[in-house]
């Protein structure tokens, strides 16, 4: 029988089939170049808070805080009138939801003071207020209302927002000269009031449709009061937004980086006072109205105001410092379309420094060459910058 032997296969031949069977063989390049499938066929790309993937869905940022008053102001804040600190807040008004930044939160926490700020989530809130949030005099001596820029306190049109009285005994004596004590020392910042009424109020003679404040100390920094409403006629009231009586040792209301338009009022539809002074740095008045009628005293036959369409100012000794502001198109329908300001013993001052003002218009009466203005005081105005326009 013959034998057959096996022939040896080239060495060549051994090696190619030896690489083709270790593991999977490379892409081609054409095959790398290949888009991925699409359509129903693609796999999903994972998306992060689905599919159990990640933390869930980023959260909306919150709304950028609002700012007010003339941001091409340049006056120079001192220490005592610039914003609290209120990274440790005594208390908070809410948990977190718009829901639960009610009227009565924001009335149990005024009466229980401290620094106070809210927490009702990121976007915007307006809280409708459904009675009047009152200080108690002793819970102080520092009080705080912080809205961090995005809450608007509203007295929907019926009611005042904010009172603070050390002469009201219901909210506690402290003292025996109410009118002159140091505390408490109230400021409002980072809000917004509106909708504020004290019409029929005649509580210390009226006013305040957004605050009243008498005694203590008071400031608002960083803070618009808008459309807010006080008695239409009456000869010494006035504030729509804010009426203030007595302060301690007759230090000044500071006004600071801060909005007032749209208020009507008697008198004064921005800013009212007797026998207080004040200091309103890098603020904003415009389209605030006066519109009571025969003056003060009132003409006879006539039920009196009309006077100071922003700011009404009476008493004897105080000053008024305006600084870094704009003070327009402010009316009144009888005298200072702009400011009323009357030292009945004529020791009073007023300072208009690099402020714009025009349009303010007193359709009974005015000093001359002050346009907008009507003063009584120990020497004229005091102005420099820009000169007052009609």
């Amino acid at each position: 029988m013959r034998t057959i032997r096996a022939t040896a296969v080239p060495l060549l031949l051994v090696l190619l089939i030896s690489a083709c069977g270790q593991g999977q063989p490379e892409q081609t390049q054409a095959a790398r170049q290949q888009p991925a499938p699409t359509g129903s066929a693609a796999a999903p790309t994972p998306t992060p808070g689905k599919d159990g993937i990640g933390r869930g869905p980023t959260p909306k940022p919150p709304a950028k805080p609002a700012s007010f008053g003339n941001p091409g102001g340049k006056a120079s804040i001192p220490a005592e009138a610039r914003a609290e600190n209120t990274s440790k807040p005594n208390r908070k008004i809410g948990t977190g939801t718009k829901a639960s930044c009610t009227s009565d939160a924001v009335v149990k926490a005024v009466a229980a003071g401290g620094i106070i700020t809210f927490n009702c989530g990121p976007d915007p809130v307006t809280i409708t207020m459904t009675a009047t949030a009152k200080i108690k005099n002793a819970n102080g001596p520092k009080i705080v209302l912080d809205g961090g820029g995005r809450v608007t306190l509203s007295g929907g049109g019926k009611r005042r927002i904010l009172y603070m009285n050390t002469c009201d005994e219901a909210q506690g004596f402290l003292t025996s000269h109410c009118q002159d004590q140091d505390s408490p020392r109230l400021t409002v910042q980072n809000l917004t009031f509106t909708g504020g009424n004290s019409t029929g109020d005649k509580t210390e003679g009226g006013g305040g449709g957004a605050i009243f404040v008498r005694g203590g100390r008071f400031k608002a920094v960083n803070t618009k009061f808008v459309d807010n409403r006080c008695d239409a006629s009456g000869p010494d009231l006035g504030g729509a937004a804010i009426r203030v009586l007595s302060q301690f040792h007759g230090e000044p209301v500071y006004i600071v980086g801060s909005t007032f338009q749209g208020g009507v009022c008697s008198n004064g539809a921005a800013l009212s006072s007797i026998g207080v002074s004040w200091v309103v740095l890098n603020s904003v008045f415009r389209n605030n109205k006066a519109i009571g009628n025969g003056a003060n005293p009132a003409r006879d036959g006539s039920p009196g105001g009309g006077s100071g369409g922003a700011i009404y100012l009476d008493g004897n000794l105080f000053t008024l410092r305006i600084a870094g502001s704009v003070v327009q198109d402010n009316t009144a329908k009888e005298g200072g379309g702009g400011v009323f300001f009357v030292s009945n013993d004529r020791t009073g001052t007023m300072r208009v420094e690099n402020t714009t003002w025009k349009g303010n218009k007193s359709a009974g009466f005015e000093t001359s060459g002050f346009p907008g203005i009507f003063f009584l005081g120990a020497r004229p105005p005091t102005v420099s910058g820009p000169s007052l326009k009609r």
